[in-house]
């Protein structure tokens, strides 16, 4: 069974953002190693996707992410062969509640059913000549709502990998995204978002209200 691994910070632009508060306690200091949480079973969703806007909730945050795929098991991997073990890239989106807190954000605002669509394939390795020169966009409503590019990342796919492989074992089907772009697009029940990666194709979603229940 495969496992999605979000990574947090790894977007130069976002990093900045916090300004003096990566500074203050608990932490003290800005990251020195991939910041990791987990996307769980329940949340992947497919290309066409309904994500839910839980009752109480105005809005929901799109975090558009290249996704690595893995094809194979990968431990303490060398970062001049870290794409050699990559069956290829995918489109994720990364659904949140917006919240504020950016190491340790809650299990409640990450992983809801199906805030995690992925699709709508996996293009195979070979095919992206330069995963860190990728240009994302997302959409609501059809009107362009972000731009962004894997090229601002802390750490580009290779380096990423090697790091993260060092501390534990990524097996064939895991998913590791590489990042969400600060100011990630909001969406409310009633409409409908895209996320478009060079070369990787469109992931559609739709945001419904939540059922209510008697």
């Amino acid at each position: 069974m495969k496992t999605v691994y979000g990574t947090l910070l790894n977007h130069r632009p976002a990093l900045a953002a916090l300004g003096e508060s990566v500074h203050q306690a608990p932490y003290k200091a800005p990251p020195r190693a991939p910041v990791l949480y987990i996307k769980p079973r329940n949340t992947w969703a497919g290309p066409g996707a309904e994500v839910v806007v839980p009752a109480g909730v105005s809005e929901l945050e799109i975090g558009a992410s290249l996704g690595l795929v893995f094809g194979r098991t990968a431990c303490c991997v060398d970062e001049a062969r870290a794409l050699e073990y990559l069956e290829g890239y995918t489109i994720v989106a990364d659904i949140s509640v917006p919240h504020s807190v950016f190491y340790r954000p809650s299990v409640r605002h990450k992983a809801r059913d199906g805030f995690c669509p992925i699709g709508p394939r996996t293009v195979p390795r070979t095919q992206i000549a330069d995963p860190n020169q990728l240009a994302l966009r997302v959409e609501v409503d059809g009107q362009t709502r972000q731009r962004s590019t894997t090229s601002d990342m802390q750490r580009p796919v290779a380096r990423l990998i090697a790091d993260v492989s060092e501390f534990m074992t990524f097996s064939r089907g895991d998913i590791l995204l590489l990042g969400v772009a600060h100011g990630a697009p909001r969406a409310c029940a009633g409409q409908s978002a895209a996320i478009e990666i060079d070369g990787l194709g469109r992931l559609e979603i739709d945001f419904v209200a939540a059922r209510e229940t008697r």
